[in-house]
């Protein structure tokens, strides 16, 4: 495994300081090529199937779909299980309080939905560490909730995403229009149905050698990339659709309904009411604010200190 991952980190490495443009799309091609195979040796490594699918990860899978909840470590996964289904899931304030897949079990419409809180994700899962073998459940999920805490960066959401694609997870995305047929001589024979800006001829023909294929009919039905190209000879691809759930901090001030006048700012220093008092003490604690209502396109919208308020708006001030 070490020898792997090393491997992993030096293409990582190379393709980082690669200039991407049409002259480096072949040498990238290769290496994206090169780097899905280690991935895949990574996570499945020679001897695994005897062993089983490791310890929290043979859930029975249940009822007309199944959901499963992903994010890191104590973002509220168990809360929400427990409040949808009625299922204890342990819940503290410390990290990996689940070490095993948690089931339960709602019913929607007639429908029998199982839900799963798996355990957090670590950063680096796809290469090797902590429980990966059970973020795999997510593989046969119908439906992946990304929890997400409001009061850690945005850039979690970019690191679940990558993690879950280390594992061949595709989130909200179709398999690529791309036709691919073995045969036993003949060549490799390509048609484009369309304009490529990344794959030609050569590029196609060598990844598909790094994958020991001499022989086969490829067919491009749209602007496809070495990622895409990658993915159909992988085979073990998943498009799986992908609901952000965003939680509201336990320790952030309660959620306030306020008259505000039309046209306001929110922290404004305008006449009586509660902003026109908080503003001189949270002025400089401020950090940001969710709003509901008919001030913002999104229910909840993060935005800053002079966004312009609607009457009846609910605001939640998240202070540094």
């Amino acid at each position: 495994m070490g020898s792997t991952l090393a491997k992993i980190v030096e293409i990582e490495a190379e393709m980082t300081q690669t200039q991407k443009n049409k002259a480096t799309a072949h040498h990238l091609g290769l290496l994206k090529a090169r780097l899905a195979k280690l991935r895949r040796e990574l996570i499945t490594p020679k001897g695994a199937g005897g062993g089983g699918p490791g310890e929290g990860s043979d859930v029975a899978k249940t009822g007309d779909a199944q959901t499963g909840f992903v994010g890191f470590s104590s973002v509220a996964k168990s809360t929400l299980l427990s409040n949808l289904a009625g299922v204890y899931s342990e819940v503290a304030a410390y990290e990996f309080t689940t070490l095993t897949t948690v089931p339960g079990v709602i019913r929607h419409k007639g429908a029998k939905i199982q839900l799963l809180d798996l355990p957090g994700i670590i950063k680096g899962a796809k290469d090797g560490k902590g429980k990966g073998q059970v973020i795999a459940v997510a593989q046969t999920c119908n439906l992946i909730l990304i929890v997400l805490d409001v009061l850690k960066p945005l850039g979690y959401k970019k690191i679940n995403g990558n993690e879950l694609e280390g594992f061949g997870i595709r989130l909200n995305s179709k398999p690529p229009n791309i036709g691919f047929k073995k045969k036993d001589k003949g060549g490799i024979n390509l048609t484009v149905t369309c304009p490529q800006s990344e794959l030609d001829a050569e590029t196609v023909k060598s990844i598909l050698v790094k994958y020991k294929i001499h022989n086969a009919d490829v067919t491009l039905r749209r602007d496809a990339t070495a990622d895409d190209l990658i993915d159909v000879l992988e085979g073990n691809r998943v498009y799986i659709p992908c609901i952000y759930v965003e939680n509201l901090h336990q320790t952030q001030r309660p959620i306030t309904r306020l008259p505000i006048p039309t046209g306001a700012s929110l922290l404004q220093d305008h006449s009586g009411g509660f902003l026109h008092e908080e503003s001189q003490k949270s002025y400089k604690e401020f950090k940001y604010a969710l709003v509901w209502g008919l001030s913002v396109k999104h229910n909840p919208q993060k935005v800053g200190k002079d966004h312009t308020l609607e009457d009846e708006d609910v605001i939640q001030i998240v202070k540094k």
